[in-house]
């Protein structure tokens, strides 16, 4: 891992590990009260692939933009989500972000610019690009970036976005997660190229492709990408190659995938190798680790606490909500 030659702060560092340490632990209780059947509807776990969000989002402010997928967790926890109303979101409770009507596919939060995770796959595209030009229209320096998964890229919206994100030179950064299946097709069933970067070149748009569980190597590319968009020179594509220890969804065999290919992902786990590199640079030592595991285990429990105790939405408020208050104050215009 390449974090001293970056000189990234030791500080830094410890608050990567300790957000990496949160989605991990977020995303194994949910799937533990999901097989309980304690939270209702479908949830797609991010673990595995924890490095890219954390790299990605510590290089953001609060009022840069983010869109995420139906694998969204682990972008919203990076990017300073609440897990109290996250958890009660998907135990679905009327305390959580989106008062329990929307599930684990469907999280925002505004005031963080987080736009929302999206059950449709690519929906994010064109929003990113709608909340970058909007930055770019109001004279801001904030940024749009826009967690996306390699299926994604076969469909119309992926190309519409990135077309008009160069033409208009918008503040952009375009992550792909790849985790090397759609669902159940391997990339190289539904692909016929190699690294998804390769597509950048149609539209004139730097590009790399970089090792996903490397959460140095992912902050160093978005870092050079939030720059570069800050400064009006315009988007950017990062590919990052990871791999999702669990199926598609909770309760996806995944028997599609090679034993022996899963064996050799879970060897790069994110988690592991950056606990090797913060004990050998001593930048933390093995009691300075489980504390920090464990304080993140007390917040799990707080989180879990709270949406337990949460009451459901009253069926009386299913039709409450739909609209924001901006879309009513402007009708009244």
């Amino acid at each position: 891992m390449s974090g001293k030659a970056l000189n990234i702060p030791n500080e830094l560092v410890i608050e990567m590990y300790t957000k990496i340490q949160r989605i991990r632990k977020f995303e194994e209780t949910a799937g533990a009260f999901f097989s309980e059947g304690k939270i209702p509807g479908f949830v797609h776990l991010y673990i595995g692939e924890e490095a890219i969000a954390v790299g990605a989002c510590a290089n953001l402010r609060d009022d840069d933009f983010i869109t995420s997928t139906h694998r969204g967790h682990g972008h919203i926890v990076a990017k300073g989500g609440n897990l109290k109303l996250m958890m009660a979101e998907l135990f679905g409770r009327e305390t959580g972000y989106c008062k329990g009507k929307g599930g684990s596919m469907h999280i925002a939060d505004a005031e963080l610019g987080i736009l929302g995770a999206n059950g449709i796959v690519g929906a994010g595209h064109n929003i990113a690009v709608g909340a970058g030009w909007s930055a770019q229209y109001r004279g801001t320096d904030q940024v749009s970036v826009c967690f996306f998964g390699d299926a994604s890229t076969n469909i119309g919206s992926f190309h519409e976005a990135l077309n008009l994100a160069s033409v208009w030179k918008l503040p952009v950064i375009f992550v792909c997660e790849n985790n090397l299946y759609g669902i159940s097709v391997s990339q190289e069933r539904h692909q016929a190229i190699k690294d998804i970067s390769l597509r950048a070149a149609g539209y004139n748009i730097p590009a790399v492709t970089a090792d996903g569980n490397d959460v140095f190597a992912v902050y160093e590319h978005v870092k050079a990408a939030v720059e570069r968009a800050r400064s009006g020179l315009g988007p950017s594509l990062l590919e990052f190659k990871t791999y999702r220890h669990r199926g598609h969804f909770e309760g996806d065999p995944a028997a599609y995938r090679p034993a022996e290919e899963v064996e050799e992902w879970l060897k790069r786990d994110p988690i592991p190798k950056l606990e090797r590199y913060l004990l050998d640079q001593k930048i933390a030592d093995a009691q300075g680790l489980e504390k920090i595991r464990s304080e993140v285990d007390a917040e799990l429990q707080e989180a879990l606490d709270f949406a337990s105790g949460s009451q459901v939405p009253a069926i009386g408020t299913s039709v409450e909500n739909i609209y924001s208050d901006l879309i009513e104050e402007a009708r009244v215009r």
